[in-house]
């Protein structure tokens, strides 16, 4: 299958500043596709070319299989939202989104039903005949999502949705992305570790420019392949070594004071695998030992940390 996002030996610089430097990944159909990277990684500079508001020094760009240097025939196939994307204070809100879909070709009564249409779902309708000036960071935060629902586009790029948001406001965001997957790719570029862990399929790690890792959530974190416990004592080295003789065990290795990494089979599966964890689970309890916690893989920021040796994410 064709990728919805083809980026092929992509490089850009500013002066001296190799911004993005040989970059190259694809990002599968109807996916939501984290886009991760520290302060300066490039993540908003290839934002801007693949929505082909910056031209790239070298390599292509292709979306739903056109290169995004021809922006007439990916018209209505691809939505950006921009992190601080802005609204006219003093038209109504209706009015400019009628005249994005006036700009793709539909009439009036179409252009108006389908805004309708879209603030209805982010629950904006009362404010269609205000002017933004009237809402809240994260009511427009929400009109912006509007606008991405707005007609029928195949590809979304979203630059930091929840960026600044109280966590009501951000659940209510990421709900409203998750609706957007029935009918399309999503791109997202998200300094929020937990927010893109949660939402993604794939993800993309970029660091100065480079291509880190890419591949499923799952792929890049180890889920599935390695449990964190922890519990409430350590345990002695016979008890580590009874532990390792459950089935569907592989390993337990020591992880720092009271919590251990376990490696499990990764081709058991379904009932298979809830049976050798029950049993694992067991043999913990039977040590005496109360467990706390059980968790599939790493979680992303923990990987991301390792993988860019950064102490701060961000864009």
């Amino acid at each position: 299958m064709t990728p919805a996002v083809r980026i092929s030996g992509i490089t850009k610089s500013f002066g001296n500043l190799k911004a993005i430097d040989s970059l190259s990944f694809d990002v599968p159909q109807n996916t939501i596709f984290g886009l991760l990277g520290p302060n300066g990684a490039g993540k908003t500079t290839l934002f801007s070319i693949i929505a082909n508001f910056l031209q790239s020094d070298g390599g292509s760009i292709e979306v739903l299989g056109t290169d995004v240097r021809r922006p007439s025939e990916l018209r209505g196939r691809m939505t950006i939202l921009p992190q601080d994307a802005e609204f006219q204070g003093n038209v109504p809100i209706m009015e400019q989104l009628v005249f994005f879909r006036l700009l793709d070709g539909r009439s009036r009564a179409e252009a108006e039903r389908e805004v309708m249409e879209a603030l209805g779902k982010v629950g904006l309708e009362e404010y269609s005949r205000r002017g933004a000036r009237v809402l809240s960071h994260g009511m427009t935060k929400r009109l912006g999502i509007a606008q991405a629902f707005l007609g029928e586009p195949e590809v979304i790029l979203l630059d930091e949705p929840t960026a600044g948001l109280d966590p009501q406001n951000a659940n209510q965001i990421r709900e409203l992305v998750r609706d957007l997957q029935t009918r399309a790719t999503i791109v997202i570029s998200s300094h929020n570790m937990f927010e893109i862990q949660d939402l993604c399929d794939h993800v993309a790690i970029v660091d100065k420019g480079k291509l880190i890792q890419t591949g499923s959530v799952d792929e890049v974190t180890g889920s599935g392949r390695e449990l964190d416990l922890r519990v409430s004592r350590d345990f002695t080295p016979e008890e580590l070594a009874r532990l390792k003789t459950v089935t569907g065990v592989l390993d337990v290795r020591t992880k720092g004071e009271k919590r251990y990494t376990v490696s499990v089979n990764y081709e058991d599966e379904g009932d298979e695998a809830d049976a050798n964890l029950s049993s694992l689970l067991r043999q913990v309890l039977d040590l005496g030992v109360t467990p706390r916690g059980l968790a599939a893989g790493t979680s992303l920021e923990t990987h991301f940390l390792q993988v860019t040796g950064e102490g701060e994410t961000g864009k």
